[in-house]
């Protein structure tokens, strides 16, 4: 069970409704992910209408508006406003890009960003890169949760920076955090959620999938796997190798001539 924003939530695995082939097999894809905490973008709402809202209302989940395509500080709070409005929701998944290129989150505008929201009442879910000095100065202006990166939005490369994350984890321990982009397949959460994070959050991986529904099913099992890794212990990493079958105390026996 995760605890999250106040919520006990059952599915580790959080999924977008972006660039699916239809609104059909989006529905499908998140029912068969078991996804429980769903992303949908405040534009896309408004260019979608009443009938994208609609389809999205047969499913049964926590609803997590996101700030996507916002460059400021006062966009972002203007987009999250919005969003509280139409979802009826206090929670933000909160975007402030910053550079174009790699889609990375703007620093200085979203810790402003989210010193005005907190302030507004919001539960913010701050989209961050790996960096833990920035990930403590969200924690500062109010944020509960984090959502570093795995690695830029839409590449797909998985865990780029193993050893900023596993730092993170370690030095931020009691914080729930959320490894959110650059997920491209299921062995990519299998390995985030092995490392102790607390759930991971992805859209392209799935929705441009040649089968989304089944890559929806594959992450779902991956993301259970890895945390039940995470629970079990994983053995210790070794220089030099180890017998699975000891030599100590086993008979020798001398073949008579």
């Amino acid at each position: 069970m995760l605890k999250i924003a106040g919520k006990d939530i059952q599915s580790r695995l959080f999924v977008g409704t972006a660039l699916y082939p239809s609104p059909q097999i989006m529905l499908d894809s998140i029912k068969a992910s078991g996804a429980e905490i769903v992303t949908v973008s405040v534009r896309r709402q408004g260019l979608g209408g009443e009938n994208f809202w609609k389809q999205l209302q047969q499913l049964d989940c926590h609803w997590l508006p996101n700030t996507a395509g916002c460059h400021s500080a006062k966009e972002a709070i203007t987009t999250a406003e919005m969003a509280r409005e139409i979802f009826q929701t206090n929670w933000i998944k909160l975007e402030v890009i910053g550079d174009e290129y790699n889609l990375q989150p703007d620093p200085f505008q979203l810790v402003e960003a989210t010193k005005e929201l907190v302030k507004r009442g919001f539960e913010v879910f701050p989209y961050c890169t790996d960096d833990l000095v920035l990930c403590q100065r969200l924690l500062d202006a109010g944020c509960n949760i984090l959502m570093p990166w795995g690695a830029p939005i839409g590449t797909g490369r998985g865990l780029t920076d193993p050893y900023a994350l596993q730092t993170l984890r370690k030095r931020l321990p009691d914080v729930p955090m959320v490894i959110d982009a650059g997920l491209g397949l299921p062995s990519h959460a299998a390995q985030a959620m092995e490392m102790g994070f607390d759930a991971v959050l992805l859209n392209t991986a799935i929705a441009q999938a040649e089968n989304p529904v089944l890559m929806a099913t594959a992450f779902k099992d991956a993301v259970n796997a890895g945390r039940n890794a995470y629970q079990a212990g994983a053995m210790p990493q070794r220089d030099l190798a180890k017998p699975s079958t000891p030599v100590l105390g086993k008979p020798f026996w001398q073949q008579e001539s």
